[in-house]
């Protein structure tokens, strides 16, 4: 726990939330500021600024539980898709730097349905293989 972090305040009980799951290693609440009806934050118990922080086990539980709570908010909230997102750095978005997942619900006729959209670019002639060959990642 950081006493200057606002999700460890909140997953402390110092800040009170909506709170809709709880676990030994995360707390999952309602953003205050929600994209959409029901949009929710994973958060690790545990202080880690970014993914690049999180310990690989926790970041695989992450992932599993938003997709156990993804079919339940479906059901519950009988949306018609579903956006999980995850920032990494003032440049990509991130406000909070403490690890988590935004559960986001999404609603054919719902505000925000461009919320995740970005401009499509194209790579020149051999520029994605030069790419792929330069971010190829060994078998373990």
């Amino acid at each position: 726990m950081r006493d200057d972090c606002i999700f460890c305040k909140i997953i402390d009980g110092r800040i009170p939330s909506a709170s809709i799951y709880e676990d030994e290693d995360f707390r999952v609440i309602l953003d205050i500021s929600p994209a959409a009806k029901g949009h929710a934050l994973i958060l690790p118990k545990e202080h880690y600024a970014n993914l690049y922080e999180l310990p690989e086990d926790l970041a695989a539980k992450a992932m599993l539980l938003a997709k156990k709570l993804a079919a339940h908010m479906t059901e519950k909230l009988q949306c018609d898709g579903f956006n999980l997102v995850q920032n990494n750095g003032e440049v990509a978005g991130q406000t909070v730097f403490h690890f988590h997942l935004h559960l986001i619900p999404r609603y054919k006729d719902g505000d925000n349905r461009d919320l995740l959209t970005w401009k499509q670019l194209s790579y020149g002639d051999g520029e994605a293989q030069a790419l792929a060959e330069l971010l190829r990642y060994p078998k373990a």
